[in-house]
């Protein structure tokens, strides 16, 4: 009996240690396919926050990014590939490289989700995978956005109630290789807010959608336009939309908020 016991214990120790470093394997794809930094941009002031399922491996396919394009220009981007998992993670890995290299060439944000699409379509992952991309012209005072079934970004100016942005969707990308991705313009205002996020900070089983979007609006709105530590600003944001706690879907949120580009903090 007792070497049975015995050996039942060692198949125990055996799976517990294999699933610790498959846990560890999980994180550190996760960690190396996320920005570790995002860039420092006169004008702008952003922050950031991943956080995983707390179920399953604590991976997933949510993502951001912020990428630098010149001196008076950038783009910022977030995007949800389906599911929890390796190949989500490894999927969204894809869509950032695939993001990136069309930002480089300095595509418009339509082509830069049309040329991600055909890379999915190519493909063929099995996942959907949506996505928002956002060029911000600093110089010409100008944000063009173009989205892939992705939520729209909330919008708050200074003095205004804060509302989702209108930015009509195209289709999620890897289905049509043909499909188009409307543009959507808005001037860039200094001290207006923008808010970025994927549908995990938002979905309440029986809660309707929309519901779900202007109470996350409700709290940006009571947001202070003085307080510019963004940080706090998305802890609140995740706290009171109830995802601290047990979360059924990974959640991305990307705040920026526009200043004077000539005043100096």
């Amino acid at each position: 009996m007792l070497t049975s016991l015995a050996g039942l214990v060692a198949q125990a120790l055996d799976r517990a240690r294999l699933y610790d470093t498959k846990q560890d394997v999980a994180h550190g794809l996760q960690q190396a396919l996320l920005p570790r930094t995002l860039p420092s941009i006169d004008g702008l002031r952003v922050a950031a926050r991943y956080l995983p399922a707390t179920h399953g491996m604590d991976i997933g396919g949510d993502f951001y990014d912020l990428i630098r394009l010149d001196g008076a220009a950038a783009a910022a981007v977030i995007g949800d590939v389906q599911g929890h998992n390796v190949a989500a993670a490894a999927l969204m890995g894809q869509v950032r490289i695939g993001v990136h290299a069309h930002t480089a060439l300095g595509a418009p944000p339509d082509r830069v989700l049309a040329g991600v699409n055909r890379l999915l379509t190519d493909l063929s992952p099995d996942l959907f995978t949506s996505c928002l991309y956002a060029c911000l012209d600093f110089s010409g005072g100008c944000v063009s956005l173009a989205s892939a079934g992705h939520p729209p970004p909330l919008l708050r100016l200074p003095g205004r109630a804060t509302r989702p942005l209108d930015v009509p969707p195209g289709p999620l990308l890897g289905i049509d290789p043909d499909a188009e991705f409307p543009v959507t313009r808005i001037p860039l205002v200094p001290g207006m807010t923008l808010a970025f996020y994927t549908d995990g900070l938002i979905e309440t089983p029986g809660v309707d959608f929309e519901d779900s979007m202007n109470q996350l609006a409700g709290e940006l709105d009571r947001a202070d336009d003085r307080d510019l530590d963004l940080d706090k600003l998305v802890d609140t944001l995740l706290r009171t939309s109830g995802t601290a706690g047990q979360r059924t879907d990974d959640v991305a949120l990307l705040v920026l908020r526009f200043t004077d580009r000539h005043q100096v903090y």
